[in-house]
């Protein structure tokens, strides 16, 4: 095992002990409504087998709970430093009455995104955008807000498009552009996905088809989609 997993994953073997997730499959938990839960980024760390987090900018740190079975545990495991820390963007209710090992609780229904520490806490552009999705071979970008997509592929100019959204089953959707001269299509469905570079994992995968060619990659919603 290497050095910048061990912090995290050995301050959290009692938990995992107590975990099925060695390829034994848990009943899939019953849909729970997100209104009223909060979506907060910030840090997890592990500390006295118990699951941490901090959002960012906050000095209060929250024992995690893993109520939606999104084994944030395994996927914490995979992408600390060598601090044991680790970036996270998730959804749940937090309880800020005292919790033993932390200042409060965070019941955990929707994790969006999880990678190494870096700037996301610091990214100027997460609240007014909708959609964020990229990938490799080419490197390709874009970018949703209520205003267009930008689009943005490696040898290429960047592209400022309007766009339409269609929703589809399953919690899928399409964005859909034919505006200067080019047919743009980006699917998106809530799909676990990888980055292959970084090892970042996100709640979505994407495709996107420019002129009838598919580059594939993942993504997550930005901070003004309340889905």
């Amino acid at each position: 095992m290497s050095a910048f997993r061990s912090a995290l994953v050995f301050s959290l073997l009692p938990l995992f002990a107590g975990c099925q997730w060695l390829g034994v499959q848990s009943a899939a938990p019953a849909k729970v409504s997100m209104v009223g839960m909060t979506r907060m980024q910030g840090t997890l760390s592990g500390e006295n087998g118990k699951l941490l987090f901090q959002p960012c900018g906050e000095p209060r740190r929250y024992v995690v709970i893993d109520r939606g079975d999104t084994a944030i545990l395994q996927e914490a495991a995979s992408l600390a430093d060598a601090q044991g820390k680790v970036f996270a963007d998730l959804r749940g209710r937090f309880n800020a009455s005292k919790a033993q090992g932390g200042d409060g609780q965070l019941d955990l229904y929707q994790l969006y995104r999880v990678e190494r520490p870096g700037q996301a806490c610091e990214d100027p552009n997460f609240k007014r955008l909708t959609l964020h999705a990229d990938g490799l071979n080419p490197v390709w970008n874009v970018e949703v807000s209520g205003k267009g997509m930008i689009i943005d592929v490696q040898g290429q100019p960047p592209v400022a498009l309007p766009y339409l959204e269609e929703q589809l089953p399953d919690g899928r959707f399409n964005l859909s552009s034919e505006a200067n001269g080019q047919r743009i299509d980006m699917w998106v469905a809530p799909q676990r996905c990888v980055d292959s570079k970084s090892g970042a994992v996100r709640h979505l995968s994407a495709e996107l088809r420019i002129n009838g060619q598919a580059v594939r990659g993942c993504g997550y919603y930005g901070g003004s989609r309340n889905d």
